[in-house]
């Protein structure tokens, strides 16, 4: 019984790709809409990490749109595997602001803001800024059912990933069968 639960989901992102990439892109909006409602209603600031993970999210949510609309297999697949990086990276800057946050720095700076850094560094100097966090990074300013958004921000990264990974692994080769057999 278990094993064909593990199979029928193993099997949904070959049978249903472009639905699971436009319900990635349909989240990602909303992931979006929410962090702007923060902003702009709450009144929570973004700091640095939080603009990049917008960013990667932007980038995931757009990439997914795309290749949920797209016919040809081969172009989907890549689409999906430019994602799965955008996914990869927006997780590994949602941990890195985690541990932040876990482990604030011991000298908190407010730091520059992210326009401000790029207007006055060059762009090989901005990113080690970026990653090196602030004084803002490690601030925790809301939470739900005891995460961060940071730590929201990574889950939802690694299943979107995880589901990437899925369709692509699954996908069907020029041959018109998946790469795993089902």
């Amino acid at each position: 019984m278990s094993s064909t639960i593990v199979q029928g989901l193993l099997a949904q992102p070959a049978e249903r790709p472009r639905r699971l990439l436009a319900l990635i892109a349909v989240a990602c909006t909303g992931l979006l809409a929410f962090g702007i409602y923060l902003q702009h209603v709450v009144g929570l600031e973004p700091c640095p990490m939080c603009i990049v993970q917008r960013y990667a999210l932007i980038l995931v949510g757009l990439l997914a749109g795309v290749g949920a609309a797209v016919q040809g297999p081969a172009t989907r697949r890549l689409l999906v595997l430019l994602a799965l990086a955008a996914a990869v990276f927006g997780a590994f800057v949602a941990a890195r602001q985690s541990w932040l946050q876990w482990f604030p720095p011991e000298v908190l700076s407010c730091g520059r803001d992210l326009y401000g850094m790029i207007e006055s560094f060059p762009l090989k100097r901005v990113i080690p800024m970026v990653f090196r966090g602030s004084g803002d990074c490690s601030a925790v300013d809301w939470t739900f059912l005891g995460l961060t958004i940071a730590n929201w921000s990574f889950l939802w990264f690694c299943a979107m990933g995880l589901v990437m990974a899925l369709v692509a692994w699954r996908a069907p080769t020029a041959t018109g069968r998946g790469r795993v057999p089902a």
